[in-house]
Formats: structure tokens, sequence, C-alpha cells
């Protein structure tokens, strides 16, 4: 037997030091329970937003798949090899909407690879310094949402009255887009104020203007 031969033989019998069963159960049942945590965590942080209850379950056995993954991966190295080379080709194809839904399934990977490996600890460390993080920044004060303002106008040189009425009820203001013909004026202005309904009823009053409506705006504020 040559040397290649005995150094084939020895890379296909290595082992890494496996867990017994005592210990691969208990590392199934550790990651089952802070998955739970997490399914709760997931409940709590999304009550005021979408809640996807299939999701949400999906996290506590994506937990658990990922730890008896991780525990037959120590048993050889060829079973980790064949597991390489069997999840290189799964494709998932869902899109992940909310920002939050990827950091819950993140961590529900990483809980499930710490219980496989044994390190229970830093498993429960992480996940309550985890929620703790996430709960006192869900906490934090934000920005005041901005409102898009879209006023119609008759008076195609009233731009200057408009923004003048705006910028008593709002300390910043932002024209979006202005749209003019040669009877009308339309602008469509950003603006973050506190009594929105005062602020349409006062630029209503103004000669010329036929329509004025506010709504919601989408997405980040940009100022």
């Amino acid at each position: 037997m040559g040397f290649s031969d005995v150094l084939k033989k020895s890379f296909v019998q290595a082992t890494t030091e496996s867990m017994s069963r005592g210990d691969a159960v208990a590392a199934l049942a550790a990651a089952c329970l802070i998955a739970v945590y997490i399914f709760f965590i997931y409940r709590l942080i999304t009550r005021k937003t979408f809640y996807n209850k299939n999701f949400n379950i999906s996290l506590v056995a994506l937990a658990l798949i990922t730890t008896a993954i991780i525990l037959s991966i120590q048993s050889s190295v060829v079973i980790s090899l064949g597991m390489v080379g069997a999840l290189s080709i799964v494709r998932f194809r869902t899109a992940v909407k909310e920002p939050m839904d990827l950091v819950f399934l993140f961590w529900s990977i990483s809980v499930g690879i710490i219980c496989g490996a044994g390190l229970f600890e830093i498993a429960v460390f992480s996940s309550l310094l985890i929620t703790a993080a996430i709960l006192v920044l869900d906490r934090l004060p934000s920005v005041k949402d901005s409102m898009i303002l879209i006023v119609d106008s008759a008076d195609i040189d009233g731009e200057k009255q408009i923004m003048e009425a705006v910028r008593q009820y709002s300390v910043h203001s932002k024209v979006k887009s202005r749209n003019m013909d040669a009877e009308s004026l339309n602008m469509v202005i950003e603006v973050r104020v506190k009594d929105g309904a005062e602020c349409i009823r006062e630029i209503s009053r103004l000669d010329g203007v036929k329509n004025v409506s506010m709504v919601s705006q989408e997405g980040e504020a940009t100022f």
C-alpha cells in the first residue's frame, strides 16, 4: 500500500469529535427552545406591521434543520462534503420584503449552527442580547413621517402664495414636481406638518386654488 493509498484511506475514515446521542438530543432540544423564543419575539416585534405566521413557523423549523445538519457534518468528513454538494444546488426564490425578516432568518440559522456545535451558552446569551438590542432600538423615537401635499390651482403664478402658506405649518418642505399649462398649476410638495387639516384649509382659501389633498408617503424621509 503506497503513501497515496494510506492518505486516501485516512481521509475517508477521518472523523471529527462527534457528540453522543445524549448530546445530540440536548442540542436539538436547546435549538427548539431558543427557536420557540425567537417565534414569540418575532410575533411581538411585528405586532404593528404585517405578521406572517408561516414565515414565523419556518424560523423554528429552520433552526432545528440547521442543528441537525451541523450534527451530521461533525460525524464524518465524507458526509460534510456530500452535504456541501447537496446544499450547493438548492436555490431559494422567495424574496424577503422586510429587513427585519432577514434579521430573524439569520438569527434562526445562527442558533442552529451554534447549538449544533454544542455552544449552548453562546446561543442563549446572543439571543438575549439580540432581543435587548431590537427592543431598545424599536422604542427609540423616529422622525415624523413626511406627507405629500398635492395642490391644483387656476392661478399659474400662485406658487409663491402656496409655499408661504405651507411654511406656516411645515418647517421643512420640498417641491417634488410642478406641472403647468396655460390655465392651471399642479404642485406636489413633500412636507412634515403637525396639523395637516389646518394646513389644507389655509391653502384652500387662497385665490385660484381648486383642489388640495394630502397623502402619506411610503419610504424614507428625504430630510
